[in-house]
């Protein structure tokens, strides 16, 4: 697969298929990945994989957190404006449509935005935590190198959702996968094989035209 296919294929994936995604295939990734630019070489990504008898063990665990937890970031600025606003309203809204769910249907909203929390029923899964006295270059060396990570995974027959949803659940994470206070859970990576009977899986966020965002100086 060359890249620009990868670039192409790669999306958020919101159902899998139970099917076992083998552990030297997700080592072998993640090592690939770390191939991904750092400025100043510091690789600041540290890595927790849930993967076989940790999914559930994780999942059993969760549940027994009830508590409601401090958000590790705010994910979204709090008066987004326009059109950033408008892309986050309408990506909402197709996803919705596909799902047969209705604007004022907010039980079944709030449902499907829970199953954030069970990684979309993926079998694997991972979380990037970074050091606490990393700032916002270091958190840019997180994002490419999760975006190596999910063509990596495209290449390899595997789909993928990067959830920053995650961030709102941040102690119950640390501590089932025993994360020092040093770090600071940045989000979570479903990971598996897509499950081509959901419509939620035909969605295809808009992107908006070159001339938009960039300028040819």
């Amino acid at each position: 697969m060359h890249v620009s296919e990868a670039v192409g294929a790669r999306k958020s994936v919101r159902a899998f298929l139970d099917t076992p995604v083998p552990e030297d295939l997700l080592k072998e990734l993640l090592t690939k990945a770390s191939r991904a630019p750092s400025g100043g070489n510091l690789q600041p990504w540290r890595v927790f994989v849930l993967n076989g008898e940790s999914m559930p063990k994780f999942l059993q665990h969760l549940a027994q957190r009830t508590e409601r937890e401090q958000p590790a970031y705010a994910i979204y600025p709090k008066e987004l404006s326009s059109p950033y606003r408008d892309s986050r309203f309408k990506v909402g809204e197709d996803m919705y449509a596909l799902l047969g769910i209705g604007r004022d249907d907010k039980p079944a909203r709030f449902a499907h935005l829970a199953r954030n929390f069970s990684f979309f029923d993926a079998p694997s899964a991972f979380f990037c935590f970074v050091d606490r006295q990393m700032g916002p270059p270091q958190w840019s060396d997180l994002g490419m190198f999760l975006q190596t990570f999910m063509l990596l995974a495209e290449e390899a027959g595997l789909s993928t959702c990067a959830q920053e949803a995650w961030a709102n659940r941040p102690a119950a994470v640390a501590d089932f996968v025993g994360a020092g206070p040093e770090l600071m859970l940045f989000c979570g990576m479903a990971i598996g094989y897509k499950d081509d009977s959901k419509p939620v899986n035909q969605l295809v966020s808009d992107r908006a035209p070159l001339e938009d965002w960039a300028t040819f100086v």
